[in-house]
């Protein structure tokens, strides 16, 4: 086992051009430099069928789940789809459970192309928090998606700081010590119900 963490960024869009995928490699790009171990988790290289509890096996489902389990830090990155994520990232996170998440540490990015993309961040939280991972306080948005990007690279300084900070802060507390479990991972049963 390294003493590196070990930082798994799960993007959420399908889209080739996909302004999710580029803020995360940026994250990735910043917690590589603070010396985790990193893997992008493009959710177009995996067959995910929408889940059924009676085939958690499903497709690629075994694939996500072991690459998900190796991470100290997983951040979620989402584009905005009528106010909340996209039904991608809900389907990978349907396959993982308390296995992948418990007690991981879990930064948080979205990106739109309107001007007020944060319930989504704030609903991811909410599904993080039912399974017991430690969400980070810092997350980002990237509004206006479209003019935050030259290339690979964020055009405006204080979108790439916001965007560097959060990979920093997955590295930094990928180690962090757990809390007792809270009441909605308590009493999340899941797939079992």
């Amino acid at each position: 086992m390294s003493d590196r963490p070990h930082v798994v960024a799960i993007c959420g869009s399908l889209r080739e051009e996909s302004y999710t995928r580029k803020g995360l490699g940026v994250v990735l790009d910043a917690a590589a430099a603070a010396g985790a171990s990193v893997d992008m988790v493009d959710l177009r290289e995996f067959d995910l069928p929408v889940y059924d509890a009676d085939d958690d096996a499903a497709g690629d489902a075994d694939r996500l789940r072991e690459r998900v389990a190796r991470a100290d830090s997983v951040v979620l990155g989402t584009p905005v789809y009528h106010g909340s994520y996209s039904s991608v990232i809900k389907t990978a996170l349907d396959y993982c459970g308390f296995d992948e998440f418990e007690n991981t540490t879990v930064g948080l990015l979205c990106v739109s192309g309107g001007s007020f993309p944060i319930t989504s961040l704030d609903h991811l939280r909410s599904v993080c928090r039912a399974l017991n991972a430690w969400v980070v306080p810092h997350q980002v948005a990237l509004p206006k998606a479209r003019t935050k990007f030259d290339g690979e690279e964020l055009r405006e300084p204080g979108d790439e700081e916001r965007v560097r900070t959060l990979g920093r802060r997955v590295v930094e507390y990928a180690t962090i010590e757990p809390d007792p479990p809270c009441l909605e991972s308590t009493e999340n049963v899941g797939a079992d119900d």
